[in-house]
């Protein structure tokens, strides 16, 4: 033990041959604790309850946890949702169906289309209009596929973020980055598009240069893709917090009302997209698979997102072969407009940007932009194969212009 020692005094007990014998037997009492403590026999711990969330960095905002704790052990979690809600519900009573949608881009603003896609076909089918073989509905998988990269870029990244691996999160920024340059080019939003719309889609940004710049995205995306995976799966750190952690199993996912990744890491066979009874959109035209778990644990998980994202990628390649192999123009979305054969018109973007050649022409439009187009009366629940699970809605129609 080496002692600092300044003072004159201290000095003087060192230096001196009379002092020095009372300091080596500890006559003095210096070396010893007021309040001895023997942490090597300590049999028992006590509990105590710490808050987590919402506003912990870890917690994002929206998750709040009361965590009963044992000294570094979690006896006990109570997690408190909804920080996000805003009563989108009632708001969207008083307007709308069209006005109404842009609410479903908040609603989870990591994976913002997913959200207006389950809307919109919930409005089809109340209308007796939905499609599966339409150009609008092909384009709509292509951006619910780019939202599930921009997803599970995110949610990788920022789960090895809090583990300690800093690398990953650069590289899915950077990538999400170019995602929302896509969002920009076709709605001017980079975040909250509001870019479906039932029976339709804006068609105005999708040229024939947007459909290359995706194909030069896609081909640069698996490098990005596989160099998180390398860098994480070869790290010791992160198969340490993630192996054996967070384990559920096949017949826990029904307690749990578990859907998505996390019922699939337990091996339970439920994906929307390849569901006979359940599919929608153009999946059901397409090539692709859905991957299960053995474990059901954290890394199970974040081996599934990894292949989500591959496949991801394989399937918008299928969606933009078959939409360029049929036009090939700088204007290609005038092509397809011209073309495409509308189950139903309600909603459709011609109703509403249009020249108006007669008062009457000028009445209707202004009527449609004001009051909305009515749909028929009837219960209707709706969902889709979401990033983070099954999102569905459940609404009911009075026949009125609003929700």
């Amino acid at each position: 033990m080496v002692v600092f020692i300044r003072s004159a005094v201290a000095r003087h007990l060192l230096n001196c041959t009379c002092c020095v014998p009372l300091l080596n037997n500890n006559v003095l009492g210096l070396w010893t604790r007021n309040n001895p403590t023997k942490f090597d026999n300590l049999q028992h711990t006590q509990t105590f309850i710490m808050n987590f969330g919402p506003q912990h960095p870890a917690s994002h905002g929206v998750l709040r946890f009361v965590l009963q704790l044992e000294g570094e052990y979690i006896r006990h979690a109570d997690a408190n949702i909804g920080f996000l809600h805003r009563g989108t519900e009632k708001l969207m009573e008083q307007r709308t169906y069209l006005k109404s949608l842009p609410y479903f881009d908040r609603l989870d603003y990591v994976s913002m289309m997913s959200q207006e896609h389950a809307y919109c076909l919930a409005i089809e089918n109340l209308l007796g209009s939905s499609t599966f073989t339409s150009y609008f509905v092909q384009v709509r998988v292509m951006f619910d596929e780019l939202t599930r990269l921009m997803n599970h870029f995110l949610g990788i990244s920022t789960h090895s973020l809090d583990v300690g691996n800093m690398s990953p999160a650069f590289w899915a920024f950077e990538e999400r980055e170019r995602l929302m340059e896509f969002y920009e080019r076709v709605s001017g939003a980079r975040m909250h598009a509001a870019f479906y719309r039932p029976n339709d889609l804006d068609w105005t940004g999708l040229n024939y240069q947007f459909f290359i710049d995706l194909l030069f995205f896609l081909n640069n995306s698996y490098k990005s893709i596989t160099e998180m995976f390398v860098i994480l799966a070869t790290n010791n750190i992160w198969r340490t917090r993630l192996v054996r952690i967070g384990v559920i199993d096949s017949t826990q996912v029904p307690l749990f009302a578990a859907s998505g990744v996390v019922s699939r890491s337990a091996g339970f066979k439920k994906d929307l997209r390849i569901l006979k009874t359940a599919t929608y959109s153009y999946y059901w035209f397409l090539k692709l698979r859905s991957f299960l778990g053995k474990i059901g644990d954290c890394y199970d998980r974040f081996i599934i997102r990894i292949r989500e994202m591959l496949e991801s990628v394989f399937i918008i390649y299928q969606v933009v072969a078959n939409l360029l192999s049929v036009f090939d123009s700088t204007t290609i979305w005038q092509s397809w407009t011209s073309t495409e054969s509308y189950v139903s018109t309600t909603f459709a973007r011609s109703q509403y940007n249009r020249k108006s050649t007669s008062m009457e022409t000028l009445i209707n439009h202004f009527k449609q932009y004001s009051e909305g187009a009515k749909v028929p009366a009837g219960l209707i629940y709706q969902s889709v194969e979401a990033p983070k699970g099954e999102f569905g809605i459940s609404g009911r129609s009075a026949r009125t212009e609003s929700n």
